[in-house]
């Protein structure tokens, strides 16, 4: 690996430490060969998703031009430009390496860019609503589930079409996941994305979304919306499950240590009453520890 490389791959480590410590804790589990791997992809989806959730609050033609830009070097770097060695460079270089060197279908890419710019106002995709689950899993698609399928050819999974499903599943659960935990955080930045049929059937809309926000209390119809979704990602997570055991031996214990500590996740919504307007539950430390050095020591 050059020197470029490497400190390509180096910052992409670095931005999964930061920022993804479930994935990066996980991730540790696996051969270092491979780990490189996964933190380019994560990289790249980091990177795009802090445009969408960070500049496009303020300046939403800005940050459709700067994710356009980042796609762009995405494509030159996998056509031979290495790019200026910037933050971003660093990212669509480690990230252009890992597509060519486990041949990951570029489509794949294609359709999370696709779904980043459903996130920004100034783009023709936008939507900062979903009527119904068909329309969130379009977007989930894109922002999860392909995630899950760039990963595959990275663990060296033998079969990735029948792989591929369980893939699906369990992107689909860390993203139900994700927009339980964050719907605070979310309606601060104008977005509902679980969607608007599943919370009117406990009675709720945003009017009293954002009374809860204003609160930092879920009123009673709110959580047991909540508890809907959460039963909705959990049944992602047990369709994802038998996947689990088509992952090579030397990276399933990092993958279901991510299966364990997501599904954690959702244990503290509960365990702290649906307080997802006022804080942003957490797996405590010692939690996240302890499911590690289980899925070192245990072998399924």
């Amino acid at each position: 690996m050059t020197d470029d490389l490497g400190a390509a791959f180096r910052y992409c480590e670095r931005l999964t430490a930061a920022h993804g410590r479930t994935y990066h804790l996980a991730a540790r589990l696996l051969p270092p060969d491979r780990r490189a791997g996964v933190h380019a992809l994560y990289g790249f989806a980091r990177t795009v998703d802090d445009i969408v959730d960070v500049t496009s609050v303020d300046d939403p033609a800005t940050a459709s031009r700067q994710v356009d830009a980042v796609h762009a070097r995405l494509h030159a770097a996998l056509a031979g430009d290495p790019c200026p060695a910037d933050d971003i460079g660093l990212v669509v270089r480690a990230t252009a390496d890992t597509i060519h060197r486990y041949e990951i279908p570029v489509d794949y890419f294609e359709a999370f860019v696709r779904s980043m710019r459903m996130d920004i106002p100034a783009t023709a995709q936008f939507r900062d609503r979903y009527r119904d689950m068909a329309e969130l899993q379009e977007y989930m698609y894109g922002s999860a589930v392909v995630i899950g399928l760039q990963l595959l050819p990275v663990f060296g999974v033998e079969d990735p079409d029948r792989a591929g499903p369980y893939a699906a599943a369990l992107g689909t659960a860390f993203q139900l996941t994700n927009f339980v935990r964050d719907v605070g955080e979310d309606l601060a930045r104008g977005r509902i994305y679980l969607p608007a049929d599943g919370w009117a059937a406990f009675g709720v809309d945003d009017e009293l979304l954002a009374e809860c926000r204003r609160t930092g209390t879920p009123d009673p119809r709110v959580r047991r919306a909540l508890a809907h979704f959460v039963a909705l990602a959990r049944a992602e997570y047990r369709r994802a499950e038998p996947g689990l055991a088509l992952l090579p031996d030397r990276v399933r214990p990092g993958i279901r240590a991510a299966f364990v500590l997501y599904g954690r996740i959702l244990d503290q919504v509960e365990d702290h009453g649906y307080r997802v307007f006022d804080r942003r539950v957490v797996v405590p430390r010692r939690q996240r520890v302890a499911v590690l050095l289980t899925q070192l020591t245990t072998r399924r």
